[in-house]
């Protein structure tokens, strides 16, 4: 171990780029804490603890939301204009034959992506502030309906997202890659030390509480390893390509289709799209129309993240953005038509059409299985919680959430495989 990480130090490029990532990540960390001026934390802070919607929502902004910091929106409008834009591409002919334009076309897609971003985060900073004034007893800051109060709040919350946003491409670009990825990462592991601080400090008042903290942290390993061995599983489609000469056999190979192909991406929009009704719910509460205050009440009550409806809904949808995201990325028919270019084809399976339909049930089999295992796994904790409490053996805060693992294990995973690649680069590059 020590000798890889001397050799990873020996390489400059990737101590630089190491550094670098590192660096914009303790900015952000430090960005989170800054909190808007005039606000009152103490009172974010019961508001936060005493709502799980928000909570979850957190998740998405690395807990800046909860400190109502300048970065409140996190990188959570960036992640809705991709869902956004993601469907026009499959709605709009125009943006689906941009998409098929290669390294071009992705430039074009990402910056009509940074473009919306702005204005969503504009809106979605007022709803925020609003939701969260409207939770509280007190107002968080005073004369918040002010047009010189509100707007240059409006404004340094959107420019954080902006921040948050280049911070992350710049990641990508000079760093280690994932720079959007890496935030969130980072954010999910930046409140584990808080959670194992508070359950620590529930087993000290109370011994009882050490057989549920227990069962939490072996459970939560238990996950980590098969949630691992699962992102690494892989089906190896057998491809024969013809031999040029006249004493060769063929040269065989195979193309590895993953079983979780999507990663975490479906976890991140289901995410998105989940919370959004309970937090309109909450924000309409407050209306003076009846008619729109009891929605608001059937909602919160029958749709919060403790509910069955809304763990079947977080479940589903999870799997419905596997298929979704599966569908952009991966095309049947240009991986076919690029097998047969190269002179290859899959054992038993003729080229063409029926090598298309062949590329497409594998990949949708794997999708329903991989989607389940992900869409189980992100409910999990909900599950581990129900199951002791049915046994009274009393409740903890969960270590980390089921998308939390899912994430940290893809960025972690993809972080080991771009060090690993770029070793091999120096040591290629040694050897000239």
């Amino acid at each position: 171990m020590f000798k890889q990480i001397a050799q990873i130090w020996n390489s400059r490029d990737l101590r630089n780029k190491i550094l670098f990532t590192l660096g914009l990540v303790i900015i952000t960390r430090l960005l989170a804490q800054i909190t808007i001026p005039g606000a009152d934390t103490n009172l974010i802070k019961s508001i936060f603890d005493q709502n799980q919607l928000l909570g979850t929502f957190s998740l998405l902004t690395g807990g800046s939301a909860s400190h109502f910091s300048i970065i409140l929106m996190g990188l959570s409008p960036y992640i809705n204009a991709s869902i956004i834009i993601q469907l026009l591409t499959v709605i709009i002919p125009s943006m689906e034959n941009l998409s098929k334009e290669g390294e071009s076309g992705r430039r074009k897609i990402n910056q009509y992506t940074r473009w919306l971003t702005i204005p969503i985060a504009f809106v979605q900073s007022y709803g925020m502030i609003a939701l969260l004034n409207s939770q509280s007893q007190l107002p968080i800051i005073p004369n918040l309906s002010a047009p010189n109060i509100i707007l240059p709040i409006m404004l340094t919350i959107t420019t954080g997202t902006v921040l948050m946003m280049w911070i992350g491409e710049m990641i990508t670009e000079k760093g280690l890659g994932n720079g959007i990825s890496i935030l969130i990462f980072a954010g999910i592991i930046s409140s584990i030390p808080g959670v194992v601080a508070q359950n620590l400090t529930l087993a000290q008042q109370s011994t009882s509480m050490l057989i549920p903290f227990m069962v939490e942290l072996l459970v939560t390993i238990a996950l980590t390893i098969v949630v691992i061995l699962i992102t690494e599983a892989e089906r190896r489609v057998p491809i024969l390509y013809a031999s040029r000469g006249v004493k060769e056999a063929g040269t065989k190979s195979n193309l590895p289709i993953k079983i979780n192909q999507a990663g975490m991406i479906p976890i991140i929009f289901a995410l998105s799209v989940v919370s959004f009704p309970g937090i309109i719910a909450q924000f309409m509460q407050n209306s003076t129309n009846d008619t729109l205050k009891n929605i608001a009440t059937f909602v919160t009550s029958n749709f919060n993240i403790n509910t069955f409806g809304y763990q079947v809904a977080y479940f589903l949808l999870i799997l419905a953005f596997t298929f979704f995201y599966v569908s952009i990325t991966f095309n049947p028919d240009q991986v076919a038509e690029n097998i047969q270019k190269r002179g290859g084809y899959i054992p038993g399976i003729r080229p063409g059409k029926q090598t298309v339909k062949y590329l497409a049930d594998v990949s949708n089999r794997l999708n329903l299985w991989g989607g389940l295992f992900v869409a189980f796994i992100a409910i999990s904790p909900s599950i581990i919680q129900s199951i002791t409490g049915a046994f009274s053996l009393g409740a903890v805060a969960n270590l980390i959430s089921g998308a939390g693992m899912i994430i940290i294990v893809g960025v972690v995973l993809e972080l080991i495989r771009q060090i690993n690649a770029q070793m091999v680069m120096h040591d290629y590059n040694k050897l000239y």
